[in-house]
């Protein structure tokens, strides 16, 4: 009788599997999905249910002959791939392509990849869970009536290419009204006041003043300021009261995946899609000298804190043997979930606490192991003691008109923080002055202070921040938008579509960002409301718990999209042709100047065409106001056209200065620039092939500076933008672009389009 089959989701889980199974059972593996909706077409038949055609992934017509070979006469098939609503998916795809008369299907749940987690999956197998499908199912489905009704409308009215999703597109509306939000501030300025003081005994400490007359201290400009530090100049400065209190701090709870994600951002600035690749293969296995690959955590996607009573008591029992009774626990702590629905895993922790970050150094990456050194420090400190804080609140009264305060801390006891500092302290530790750190000395109700110094300061309120990936990745929790496991995707999808650009690790809307969000929210403002998505989410909760239908789910919300989508199929504009208005005229004939999409890229155009045919590339300001880019003018002859006999002049093209005929288009005739001084060597290779020259910065005839090859006329390689000799990190390019611009200041560029990579470039002073 042939041998029980389990399949797995990850080829890269069967050498783990087998370390435990031994020969009882024939392993295979799926690579991820095998079946789904047609790439050409829209699959769904919304007049029947919405009934999906599903069909075998083309790249996977192997792997499907493997499985239907592996499983051969057996009677029993342990379906094993990840215990999430995407797995289900998988898992039912699965038992389609296998079904035979009389074949057993067990679902088994494996939420670590350990002889414990195995052993306990194989000796508790369920059925496959039709409810988890269908959540997963109507998931997909939106998306793809979504995507594949909106993305076309997009190629008719802006450019081919584009696409929008039901998610995605609330994630770079987020972003595109956070950088509204900057570009509409105005700053208001404020003045604080502080004081230099000294007790009968040191040290020197600063207080602040935060009341004038009994209410909250408003300085707006420089003369107020002034005026009361005149005031205090002359007043006595009183110790008016001191608070003592001990404040216990609580650990955090185990990391669930958004938590990860942004701890791993913050901490480690890891991307949200390199956190989920390297916690993946933390859980499928690593060879760490136990005679096979181990699975060294939990399952990485989930949303639960929940904790195994048995994990938890091997935490306590390693906290008292490495720190002391006094940092564990009398019995183990527990942490509730905010969302019940979402308990189906454990949240995200070492499989065993004594495979401690220092034991597995040597067997790990240095990203695996920074990674699992996160995720184990914040388990074990989930674990460990409150740590105890003792703040000490100085009130100080100058005169009866103003109050000043000072506080400071200090630890008493460290307990989990020994271990884990908190993330709020993370975040705010670079934004720490002196005051907030200070130590105070002892005083004395009624005791008179000492002042050495009055020090009045300027500042202006600051614009909303914006989005970091780990902040991003908090907003869209916050407000229910997508689920952990789709947010490292989410982040990559909008990047990779050109609607945002992440630089200095920040994220800022593209210009055709702003133009396909404004064009979707004025057509569909429902489906990118944020409101409106989050309640989405909550009903594909309520499907994979039963208490909503999936086809009612649909039902529901086609019926309002189709309506709009008809309605935009009519009247949203189109910018193909006519363009975005600008409140900018042209410099040539007075009409307006409007933004257009071309092939390679945006640019303006004037709206007199074809009468006037001024066209400009541009950029923005810190407010977001057009600034017209200067172009080169071409009305002096450089050259005779050797095809023709016409005079060439000087272009600016996508590649850079070349010389064009001035008979085009009868002579296409072109050539790269001619005549060029060369100046100093800017040390990069040149990156055409076969060519062993290096790239000099040059002066076109009218001054203006570009790189060019040193074997020219021999290689003709251009570019307006400075050579630096560091490859690209995404792409492999052998060399960056050194742009400047007003928004980002200086950034490296990639040179390769289609890559996208940025950076910003600190200034010397803040390296």
């Amino acid at each position: 009788m042939a041998k029980p089959l389990i399949i797995v989701e990850s080829p890269t889980k069967i050498k783990t599997l087998k370390k435990y199974i031994g020969k009882d059972y024939n392993v295979a593996a799926s690579a991820g999905h095998i079946r789904d909706l047609p790439v050409k077409n829209l699959g769904i038949d919304v007049d029947d249910n919405f009934k999906a055609q599903y069909v075998n992934i083309k790249d996977k017509s192997k792997i499907i002959s493997n499985l239907k070979k592996t499983a051969g006469d057996t009677d029993e098939i342990f379906l094993a791939p990840d215990p999430d609503r995407e797995g289900e998916a998988i898992a039912f795809h699965i038992m389609e392509i296998l079904k035979k008369k009389d074949r057993k299907f067990h679902r088994v749940l494996i939420h670590e990849l350990t002889k414990k987690g195995i052993t306990e999956a194989l000796s508790h197998p369920t059925q496959p869970d039709a409810d988890k499908y269908d959540a997963q199912q109507a998931r997909r489905k939106l998306d793809r009536l979504v995507g594949y009704q909106i993305s076309p409308l997009l190629w008719q009215k802006v450019q081919r290419g584009l696409s929008a999703g039901r998610v995605q597109s609330v994630a770079v509306k987020i972003i595109c009204d956070r950088e509204r939000e900057i570009r509409a501030f105005k700053p208001e300025e404020y003045w604080t006041i502080t004081a230099d003081l000294e007790a009968a005994n040191p040290p020197v400490f600063n207080a602040a003043l935060i009341k004038i007359s009994g209410k909250k201290a408003k300085v707006t400009n420089g003369e107020q300021a002034h005026a009361i530090v005149a005031d205090l100049e002359k007043a006595r400065f009183i110790v008016l009261e001191i608070k003592n209190k001990t404040i216990k701090r609580n650990p955090l709870p185990p990391f669930i995946t958004s938590k990860l994600q942004q701890d791993a951002i913050n901490r480690l600035r890891f991307s949200a899609k390199k956190t989920m690749v390297v916690a993946q293969q933390l859980y499928e296995g690593i060879e760490i000298g136990s005679g096979g690959p181990e699975g060294l955590i939990t399952y990485m996607r989930t949303d639960s804190t929940r904790i195994a009573p048995e994990a938890a008591q091997e935490a306590l029992d390693l906290i008292r043997h490495s720190f002391g009774d006094a940092y564990a626990l009398d019995a183990p702590r527990f942490f509730k979930n905010k969302n019940k629905a979402q308990d189906a895993h454990e949240a995200i922790r070492p499989t065993s606490v004594y495979n401690t970050p220092q034991k597995l150094q040597s067997f790990l990456s240095p990203d695996q192991f920074k990674l699992y050194d996160l995720i184990w420090k914040r388990f074990v400190a989930s674990q460990m003691a409150q740590a105890l804080i003792d703040q000490k609140s100085i009130l100080i009264e100058a005169t009866a008109k103003y109050l000043f305060s000072v506080s400071g801390s200090t630890t008493r006891f460290d307990g989990f923080m020994r271990l884990y500092e908190t993330q709020e302290k993370y975040e705010t530790q670079e934004k720490k002055s002196e005051t907030d750190i200070q130590s105070l000395p002892p005083v004395e109700p009624k005791e008179q202070l000492i002042t050495r110094k009055i020090n009045p300061d300027q500042h202006f309120t600051k614009p909303p921040p914006r989005f970091s990936e780990a902040s991003l990745v908090k907003e869209l929790e916050k407000n229910g938008i997508g689920r952990p496991s789709t947010y490292a995707s989410i982040i990559a999808v909008i990047q990779d579509k050109g609607y945002v650009d992440l630089i200095n690790r920040y994220f800022t809307p593209s210009e055709l960002g702003f133009i396909v969000n404004d064009l979707l929210v004025g057509a569909f403002p429902n489906l990118l409301d944020i409101s409106f998505t989050a309640q989405m989410e909550t009903n594909l909760d309520d499907v994979e718990q039963g208490k909503l239908n999936e086809v009612d789910l649909l039902k529901t919300f086609y019926s309002e999209f189709k309506n709009t989508l008809d309605n935009a199929k009519d009247n949203m504009v189109s910018v193909k042709g006519v363009g975005i208005e600008t409140d900018i005229k042209c410099p040539l004939c007075g009409k307006p100047v409007n933004i257009k999409i071309g092939k390679n890229g945006h640019f303006l155009a004037c709206t007199g065409y074809p009468e006037c045919s001024f066209t400009s590339n541009y950029t923005r300001d810190e407010k977001g106001n057009i600034e017209i880019v200067e172009k080169i003018q071409d009305s002096e002859p450089v050259k005779d056209c050797p095809e023709c006999g016409k005079p060439m002049v000087l272009k600016d093209g996508r590649f850079g200065l070349f010389v064009a005929c001035t008979g085009y288009p009868e002579c296409k005739h072109t050539e790269s620039l001619a005549q060029e001084n060369s100046s100093k060597d800017t040390g990069v290779p040149c990156p055409e092939k076969g060519c062993n020259g290096t790239i000099v910065e040059k002066h076109s005839k009218r001054g203006k500076i570009f790189y060019g090859c040193s074997k020219y006329p021999d290689c003709t390689f251009a570019t307006w933008d400075k050579p630096v000799n560091e490859s690209c990190p995404e792409c492999g390019s052998p060399y960056l672009l050194e742009k400047e611009t007003k928004r980002d200041g200086k950034i490296l560029k990639c040179p390769n389009r289609s890559c996208g990579f940025k950076k910003g470039i600190l200034p010397v002073s803040e390296k």
